[in-house]
């Protein structure tokens, strides 16, 4: 049950725009006794994370300016580089979601498919644990994005300045990765 929750999961991944789902796509906790296990999983057809225009983009717009605010508050010399990294991430998303970029979205979710399909034999085969079977699903980033993001709205509530500052300049970074790898998919 609790696998193919996290099958579910990732095929959640495979269905956002713009691969941003990483950023609020679920993972079972292993750590908390299997109690997620029993929560009905969103993943129907028609639940928010397959119906992109107005939840998705109203949900990454009241991120963004958490973030920005984030930016202004703790890392003020950034300003500058968020935007234009920001901006870039937006025009590369409306790319890689227009009807042109179809075929290459399909083979991407195909190939993707095919590597979830072949770790799944080895989990199944007991090569791999649990946790190296999410690793790799994930491209071996363990959803980076997801999880700075949320370590980051933690330590701004915790008022810890120091980590929030690191934290926006590693979540920069990684933005800018997203970027690199959207490029590198419209290119194929």
């Amino acid at each position: 049950m609790r696998f193919k929750m996290l099958l579910l999961s990732l095929g959640l991944l495979l269905s956002a725009p713009g691969l941003a789902a990483a950023n609020h796509t679920s993972v079972p906790d292993t750590t908390n006794g299997g109690q997620r296990e029993k929560a009905p999983c969103d993943c129907k057809e028609g639940s928010h994370h397959h119906m992109m225009p107005k939840d998705w983009q109203a949900k990454m717009a009241e991120r963004e300016k958490m973030l920005l605010s984030w930016v202004n508050q703790y890392t003020p010399d950034k300003k500058g580089e968020w935007a234009t990294v920001l901006a870039e991430k937006k025009t590369l998303s409306n790319q890689w979601m227009s009807p042109e970029n179809a075929g290459k979205r399909e083979q991407w979710k195909k190939e993707k498919m095919a590597k979830i399909e072949e770790l799944k034999k080895q989990f199944d085969a007991g090569k791999i644990t649990k946790e190296e079977f999410i690793k790799q699903a994930h491209g071996g980033k363990e959803m980076s994005h997801w999880r700075t993001f949320h370590e980051l709205r933690n330590a701004v509530g915790k008022k810890d300045n120091k980590q929030a500052a690191i934290l926006l300049n590693q979540l920069l970074d990684q933005t800018k990765q997203h970027n690199e790898k959207i490029k590198g998919l419209l290119k194929k």
